[in-house]
């Protein structure tokens, strides 16, 4: 298809859009009051007569907020076929929206390859134009936008397509001809709703402060982001002292300023200045350093901090973490910085312009990140006494000496990440002795000047993602370097002088390219937290006596030749008390994604019967990839204790996970904490517990500890050609969580759940057998020539939650299972939960047999496979 639309003249014509839904819904917070605005929105929303909305109002009044509670209405009514979210930010980029927008409509890889503006607005047009009815709704504009350029057709009652932007501008709004409607502040009451929504009860019942409160309301100006941000400031605070210093404080920021939107900075000013921990204070200012509406991962801006010392050393990673968590959630807490998601964050609009009027008022900062810059700023723009300078997210192909002044001499930070530099001036860095952090990740550089080894006060240098960079000069002369990523960059020599760097504690060398590891290098890094490793570089194996002095490690990604240096290296760690917290080991080679925090795969080790680790360590996910002397996992019982992801793939002697006589062992419980089970291309996997010869199956249930696979929640079974049953009877207790079921290619396997006669319950004169997996959501069977059944012929399932089953190439297979809700007197009937779907083919549909219950077919909802 790639080639097909890089090669047709009019390859747009081609593009469908066949997505899943009209658009996800956007997280957001309370809405207090705009009750009549938002009403006003939805109104002219269904007017046919009303093609384009302009929503505009002062910063922080509630535009955005109002905007996404209308975008999931929207979702809900269905009216619309898509309902699109793009933020624009102030420094407009035509090509970053037109990638938005596609991304929303599922279809950026259309846009991808194409560089020529007019063709990528040319097929955005036709995507827009194949989604059907829709509304696109731009956040955030600050000038004009032109559609054209763009590649959004122009919406007209005609097409039925709306068009509605928020802006701070009632003039763009105008120009763009749109239905103007303003968003104004809350009323005093509303505000005071509000207000005391977010301060908290005890302040609320105190009528020693609720005069002041009520003036302190009053000066927030009807602003909601501002009247939630001095609440969360004041919240829990009871004493009438503090609250009239809030005021006085309050009324003396506004009056020094003239001008609303430089009131509104003042306002949030007063939340930031009431941290008395400095430090705080100067990592909500690094948010500032991101361009405009940059969603920020955590974990990488606490690093951040830490790599700027904002965060004290307290000795492990681990603490600093720790403490970085911690100011995320105070800058949360005083909305300062805003959940995306549980791992990403960003600043809202009105809150980085009052980050940036104080880093304005400091010459000592320079913030150009996302400006479409192509060359390095002016020599007038930098400052003799400049520190911290951000040029990240722009189109600088080379950096030259001859605009910078004649000394850097204060510069702490230089940030050019994600910019296409190539060439690097060889004396660039002379005349920046403070240089302490200095990233050039993702950048086109293929080697550095000479005169970064003058940097003696660098602390971290990145260079991650740097896939052309092949050497690098000589390190020795970075004494205070601490951090060094050389990820995915292709290096094949570990930099000279490296052995020097003694003060390091994060090196990540994870270059697939890389020859050998140095011996003797490792030993001399003694104070490592962080080591990382390319572990499908064979070159790169890890030796346990190298290893051993490094008694700080926290986190390592590495691999270890074979079991034997493996284990030496598990004990060595154990025997000095120090336990890696996040960890991706690997024995052997094969490349497999990471996927937890604590992993061990152990690939290709042919001489491997199953004896794992000789000194217990925690893990959470285990692979284990084309070991063919492997029979089970019974001596593996110790690490599978608390696994909670086991993969096992292309190992052609596996019978089974474990076997029952493994119960019998002093580590009784294996499997208690695994939630995911993918097994394939096992040829001789017959079950997932096999029994001993002789044992009766009441024996069996017994025998297997109710606590085995009681946390399973999801079984992917791929081409195991000698399993008949996937699911025993008496193993079905411990299932009680178990949430999908997934086979595919098992040419022999006949029943999904087996049944047993122990189970009969008398219902009139008709046997029936119940099979409980409260849980079950999802059953998908694919290419099963042999499956005869998913329950026996009388077995009905108790299942709470279904909602699909998929049917593939089964042919044998012609019974759906009945199903039993826990109503009336217990009795079953024939029933199905009113959210299963069934998909397969229409043929296999109509084949289908319903002897028994023939209006069974009428209460299940049929959609096909084509």
């Amino acid at each position: 298809m790639k080639e097909f639309l890089d090669n047709a003249p009019n390859a747009s014509e081609g593009l469908a859009m066949d997505g899943p839904s009209a658009g996800l819904p956007l997280p957001t917070s309370e809405l207090v009051g705009e009750e009549a605005v938002r009403n006003e929105i939805w109104a002219c929303l269904m007017q046919e007569e009303v093609s384009k909305i302009g929503v505009w109002g002062m910063g922080g009044v509630g535009k955005t907020t109002i905007m996404k509670h209308i975008h999931n209405d929207l979702l809900k009514e269905q009216r619309f076929e898509r309902v699109i979210w793009v933020t624009i930010s102030k420094e407009f980029n035509v090509m970053k929206v037109q990638d938005n927008i596609a991304s929303a409509l599922e279809s950026k890889e259309y846009l991808d390859k194409e560089r020529d503006k007019l063709r990528r607005a040319a097929i955005l047009s036709k995507m827009l134009k194949n989604a059907g009815k829709h509304v696109l709704i731009i956040d955030d504009v600050w000038d004009k936008v032109s559609l054209e350029e763009v590649g959004i057709p122009e919406p007209s009652g005609s097409n039925g397509c709306k068009l509605v932007l928020t802006t701070r501008s009632e003039h763009v709004c105008k120009y763009m001809g749109c239905m103007v409607i303003k968003v104004k502040p809350l009323s005093e009451e509303e505000a005071l709703i509000l207000f005391l929504n977010k301060v908290g009860p005890n302040i609320v019942q105190s009528p020693t402060i609720m005069p002041t409160l009520k003036l302190v309301v009053k000066e927030c100006a009807g602003l909601p982001f501002t009247i939630v941000m001095v609440a969360g400031t004041m919240k829990g605070e009871d004493n009438p002292l503090i609250w009239k210093n809030a005021l006085g404080e309050l009324k003396e920021r506004i009056g020094k300023v003239e001008g609303v939107e430089a009131e509104v900075i003042e306002r949030l000013k007063f939340s930031l200045d009431h941290f008395k921990d400095e430090k705080v204070k100067y990592c909500f200012l690094h948010c500032a350093l991101y361009p405009e509406d940059s969603e920020i991962e955590k974990d990488k801006l606490i690093e951040c901090w830490i790599d700027e010392g904002f965060i004290d050393d307290m000795g492990t990673r681990q603490e600093m973490k720790g403490k970085g968590h911690v100011i995320l959630k105070k800058l949360e807490d005083n909305c300062l910085l805003e959940n995306v998601s549980s791992g990403e964050m960003k600043m809202h609009d009105a809150v980085r312009d009052m980050a940036l009027s104080i880093t304005r008022m400091n010459p000592r900062y320079m913030i150009q990140a996302g400006f479409q810059l192509e060359e390095l700023p002016e020599k007038e723009q930098w400052n003799p006494d400049i520190e911290k300078v951000s040029l990240m997210y722009n189109s600088i192909s080379e950096i030259c000496i001859d605009v910078l002044p004649t000394k850097c001499q204060f510069l702490t930070t230089l940030l050019l990440q994600h910019n296409p530099i190539k060439k690097i001036s060889i004396s660039f860095f002379t005349n920046m002795p403070c240089l302490s952090v200095l990233n050039l990740a993702f950048t086109k550089i293929e080697s550095l000047p000479n005169s970064i080894s003058e940097l003696k006060n660098l602390t971290t240098l990145l260079l991650r993602g740097c896939s052309k960079l092949r050497d690098l000069p000589c390190l020795s002369m970075l004494q205070e370097l601490k951090k060094l990523d050389l990820n995915w960059t292709r290096i094949e020599e570990v930099p000279d002088g490296m052995d020097m760097l003694i003060k390091l504690r994060y090196l990540d060398l994870g270059v697939h390219t890389l020859k050998e590891i140095p011996a003797g290098l490792l030993p001399k890094l003694v104070h490592l937290q962080h080591l990382g490793f390319d572990v499908d570089n064979e070159r790169t194996s890890l030796k346990a006596e190298e290893m051993e002095p490094l008694k700080k490690l926290e986190c390592l990604t590495g691999r270890f030749e074979d079991i034997n240096e493996f284990n030496k290296f598990i004990s060595s760690m154990q025997q000095s008390k120090k336990n890696l917290i996040k960890y991706s080991l690997q024995v052997g080679s094969s490349f497999i994604p990471h996927r937890r925090d604590k992993r061990v795969t152990i690939a290709g080790v042919q001489n491997w019967e199953g004896e794992l680790i000789m000194h217990s360590i925690e893990i959470q996910e285990l692979n284990i990839l084309s070991c063919d002397y492997l029979r089970n996992l019974d001596d593996c019982n110790s690490s599978l204790k608390n696994a909670i992801d086991l993969r096992i793939r292309e190992c052609e002697g596996i019978e089974c996970v474990v076997s029952l006589s493994s119960f019998a062992s002093s580590f009784a419980h294996p499997c208690q904490c695994l939630e995911m089970l993918y097994l394939q291309d096992l040829p001789k996997l017959s079950a997932l517990i096999m029994k001993d010869e002789g044992i009766g199956s009441a024996t069996t249930s017994t025998l297997v500890p109710s606590a085995t696979f009681s946390h399973l929640k999801e079984i992917t079974i791929y081409s195991c050609s000698s399993m008949k049953t996937l699911l025993p009877h008496w193993l079905l207790p411990n299932l009680q969580n178990l949430e999908k079921i997934h086979v595919e290619y098992c040419s022999l396997l006949v029943e999904i759940l087996g049944a047993a006669t122990s189970e009969v319950e008398e219902n009139g004169s008709d046997a029936l057998i119940k099979f409980h997996l409260p849980k079950l959501r999802e059953l998908s069977f694919l290419d099963l020539p042999n499956l005869k059944s998913i329950c026996s012929k009388s077995g009905v399932m108790v299942c709470n939650f279904f909602e699909l089953i998929v049917v593939v190439e089964c042919d044998k297979l012609k019974r759906i299972p009945r199903f039993v809700p826990l109503v009336g007197n217990g009795q079953p009937f024939a029933y199905a939960p009113p959210s299963l779907t069934i998909r397969s083919s229409t043929e296999w549909w109509e084949s289908l047999e319903w002897d028994d219950h023939p209006n069974f077919k009428n209460v299940l909802r049929f959609k096909p496979i084509e």
